[in-house]
């Protein structure tokens, strides 16, 4: 029997990969969904913090970085790497804390739609762009204010995060290998965001069950996508892997329907839809992002 043609990889192996995926953007809007439990308790800013320093303790726990790599002359690039994952997550809880998991995606998903978009050159293109700009306005009628909402605007800036983040990953990948300076910038995260962090949670920070969720928090939207998402780029294109990311806004509206009881109507729908259809279409034919922490 002949094997699999070049370039190609067998059905078994690409099913694997597909599943990988599909398996890291719902456990990181299931992550997500599970965070917003913590808002009561610990506000955004406080669920943030704990999230990334229990994450980051993980990470560095499986990475064991070498003190040397603070004198490495791209360690610039990780420290700026760790506020672009503080910016990012922090604008995200915000926004989920005002808006619906699903909505809050949507929006977020502007930034790397416009670098896609940017990477390419292509006329047809535009076609997303109209698409995507149809899906943001539909949404916004259901937002209250709309893209005027305080909510709206924390998703639309950690979606600027996101670009920022993919840009920055590329640098980062170029330098160093392996997931060590993932995790110092994780733990740099965690740094920015203990002053906000503790002074808005104070001593709820000390609850065991509040540790319990954000280790789980941190587990579902960082270790275990994380995980995935870099093997299954060692066996699908990038190309492939984007427009599977751009599932993201319809797998978030689910799980918020699903965990959150948030529904959506006919519109939002529609709306999510078209986003989704412009991001896979914009993603396929420009750069893909690569793995994401949320």
């Amino acid at each position: 029997m002949d094997g699999p043609g070049p370039g190609r990889l067998p059905g078994s192996h690409r099913n694997l990969a597909v599943a990988m995926v599909f398996g890291a953007v719902v456990s990181v809007q299931c992550g997500s969904a599970i965070a917003t439990g913590l808002f009561d308790q610990l506000g955004p800013e406080g669920t943030v913090f704990l999230r990334a320093a229990l994450a980051g303790a993980v990470f560095l726990a499986l990475a064991r970085p070498s003190l040397r790599m603070l004198r490495e002359p791209g360690f610039h690039e990780v420290v700026i790497f760790g506020v672009v994952l503080f910016g990012m997550n922090s604008f995200f809880y915000a926004a989920i804390d005002r808006i619906p998991l699903g909505s809050a995606v949507t929006l977020e998903f502007v930034g790397p739609l416009g670098l896609a978009l940017l990477g390419s050159h292509r006329r047809r293109d535009l076609i997303w762009v109209a698409l995507a700009a149809a899906g943001i306005l539909l949404l916004s009628d259901g937002l209250g204010d709309g893209l005027l909402s305080l909510g709206a605007a924390f998703a639309i800036g950690s979606g600027l995060c996101w670009a920022l983040y993919i840009v920055q990953s590329a640098r980062l990948g170029k330098r160093f290998s392996g997931v060590t300076p993932v995790a110092v910038a994780i733990a740099i995260s965690a740094v920015l965001g203990a002053p906000l962090g503790i002074a808005e949670a104070g001593s709820e920070l000390l609850d065991p069950a509040a540790w319990a969720v954000a280790l789980a928090v941190g587990l579902l939207s960082t270790v275990i996508p994380y995980t995935l998402e870099l093997n299954a780029l060692r066996r699908i294109p990038n190309a492939v892997f984007g427009v599977m990311m751009s599932l993201q806004p319809a797998v978030a509206a689910l799980v918020g329907l699903t965990l959150l009881s948030q529904g959506m109507s006919a519109t939002e729908v529609v709306a999510i839809g078209l986003v989704v259809v412009a991001s896979a279409g914009a993603l396929r034919t420009g750069s893909a992002p690569p793995p994401i922490e949320n």
